[in-house]
């Protein structure tokens, strides 16, 4: 019986079923066989739902959504640009940066190919880079924002795991700089020397580009200093976020409309919240479920068997978590995994921001990880090409972020240090 449950269940979640449903189907039958009341799903989506880290994943995202529907990827391009343009690389690094700046506040890397690949592609092909290498490059980078606050996957990761997303935001900040650092080496180094030449760093760019984007640039500083400086909370900067983010794109730049764009502007957002929310609430009462059949025990002793010493379990939870990034979506891997995950990397004397660092980066390289990676199908119908050439397009830089894995995951420092240093 439980055999042809559980195969039914498969067979719902191949067929397109929305994945709250298959979870929340497979937590009601797991307590109805072990005869336990389904209220605990119940009481699980209260907890999360009453949980006060909670608050700041809506107003975060309804901030995302209010900068991808205003000028701001067009401003942010221009400004980087402006300082990059000039030297060798610069074009990728500008791809770089206004990416994981935008995913960053977005928390979904699609958004960002969308969004910023527009300008950024075309930018590439005018400076005499190959289409590969510009295909390539876009494509990964559409990810790379994940590790920087105020990302939402951290957020969640925190919540799920009950770890302290102040932590978490400065742990991220070399480890995602480390990752722009290697991409935008290798980029130098394919960079065409024509692509700069009799190019150098105009002041008059420069102001130009500061004054058109004077609201825009403070974003992440307001949010790091008032976190860290003892100003408010993660919640606060949240709030924070969101009332700056309307009053310069409505008020300032007037590029969103406060009668006609904010109403669908709050109900898109809030139906990804909301996705979400649903997504944890049915999930943490399955994982309550599997807790109480002690199933993270069981694995851990069968895992034991095989494995004795911390670096073998990191190798194969790296492999383990690039097929999860590549077949489902950072909330969904983040709600659903990161419970079974914990318990075991806790036995190895793993660290939980360490881990959570290791967890979003594995995820981040799975979105353009072939052969179902989802940002290889986005960017294949953002650009027109085939996915075929987006798998060969992606994969030297999918090889330099596989070495950035290699380093956060065995130099937990990288992870840590900024972490003690402000203990």
């Amino acid at each position: 019986m439980t055999a042809l449950i559980v195969f039914g269940i498969i067979l719902l979640a191949l067929s397109g079923v929305p994945l709250f449903a298959v979870i929340g189907l497979s937590g009601a039958l797991a307590f109805y066989i072990a005869e336990i009341d389904l209220a605990a799903i119940f009481i699980e989506l209260y907890r999360v739902a009453s949980a006060p880290t909670l608050i700041a994943i809506p107003l975060f995202t309804f901030a995302g959504f209010v900068l991808a529907e205003a000028k701001t990827p067009e401003r942010l391009t221009r400004l980087s640009q402006a300082f990059l343009g000039g030297v060798r690389g610069g074009v990728p690094l500008v791809v770089l940066t206004a990416s994981a700046f935008f995913t960053a506040f977005t928390g979904a890397s699609g958004v960002t190919i969308i969004a910023l690949g527009g300008l950024l592609f075309p930018l590439m092909m005018k400076e005499m880079y190959s289409k590969n290498f510009s295909l390539g490059l876009v494509t990964s980078s559409g990810s790379l924002g994940l590790l920087f606050p105020p990302s939402l996957p951290l957020i969640l990761y925190g919540l799920v795991a009950q770890v302290n997303v102040d932590h978490l935001f400065l742990a991220g900040l070399v480890p995602g700089m480390l990752m722009i650092f290697i991409l935008g080496s290798y980029s130098a180094w394919r960079s065409p020397t024509d692509s700069v030449k009799g190019r150098g760093f105009e002041i008059e760019n420069a102001v130009a580009a500061i004054r058109e984007s004077l609201w825009e640039i403070p974003m992440p500083a307001i949010i790091l200093i008032g976190i860290y400086g003892g100003f408010f909370t993660v919640t606060e900067a949240a709030a924070v976020t969101a009332v700056y983010v309307v009053f310069v794109e409505c008020a300032i730049y007037k590029d969103v409309d406060p009668v006609r764009d904010l109403p669908r502007l709050m109900r898109e957002s809030m139906v990804l919240v909301g996705t979400i929310i649903i997504i944890l609430g049915a999930a943490m009462g399955f994982t309550s479920y599997l807790i109480d059949e002690q199933i993270p025990m069981q694995l851990l002793d069968f895992l034991k068997t095989y494995i004795q010493n911390p670096l073998t379990f990191l190798i194969l939870l790296n492999i383990f978590l690039l097929l999860v990034g590549c077949m489902m979506d950072v909330f969904s891997a983040i709600i659903v995994v990161v419970p079974l995950i914990v318990p075991i990397a806790e036995s190895f004397g793993i660290n939980m921001v360490h881990l959570g660092i290791i967890f979003l980066t594995n995820l981040e390289i799975g979105y353009s990880t072939p052969p179902v990676g989802i940002n290889l199908f986005i960017s294949s119908s953002r650009f027109g090409e085939p996915v075929l050439r987006l798998y060969r397009a992606v994969l030297p830089f999918l090889g330099l972020r596989l070495a950035g894995l290699l380093l956060i995951t065995y130099i937990p420092a990288l992870s840590l240090f900024l972490v003690e240093l402000f203990k």
